[in-house]
């Protein structure tokens, strides 16, 4: 039995070149991640606000005796962030638009990226130090 082979008489046509738009292309690929990275600084502060709950009142109701004030005040303190990484995630997110429409570059602001990131460093140790001590 032989094998016959099929060999094309031609090689089947190339599709039609098209024109890649490199500045459109690239402008809807950042708007889709600045979206994206809208929506992590979202997630990111619903979840600081999760922990808010949490640690704030969740935690004192389960606990038997020992004082749950400190855990209402780590409790309060997440909540404040979750509030600001929300806020600055909003603001941030609206000036990276403009930014995008205006052809510029924009970096993260450098208090807000300190605050933020000092706070949250501050009330880790702060949980590090309530769970230690075991208020």
């Amino acid at each position: 039995m032989s094998r016959e082979r099929r060999e094309a008489a031609s090689p089947p046509p190339s599709p039609e070149p098209r024109r890649f738009d490199q500045d459109g292309d690239a402008t809807r690929r950042t708007w889709l991640a600045a979206e994206r990275t809208v929506l992590a600084w979202l997630r990111t502060g619903l979840t600081a606000t999760a922990v808010a709950l949490a640690v704030g009142k969740v935690v004192p109701d389960l606990r038997h005796g020992g004082a749950s004030w400190p855990f209402v005040v780590l409790g309060a303190g997440y909540g404040v962030l979750g509030v600001l990484i929300v806020a600055y995630g909003f603001w941030r997110g609206r000036e990276v638009d403009r930014a995008i429409r205006e052809g510029r570059w924009l970096a993260p602001g450098d208090r807000a990226m300190w605050l933020i990131g000092g706070l949250s460093i501050a009330f880790g140790l702060l949980a590090t130090v309530v769970i230690v001590v075991g208020a």
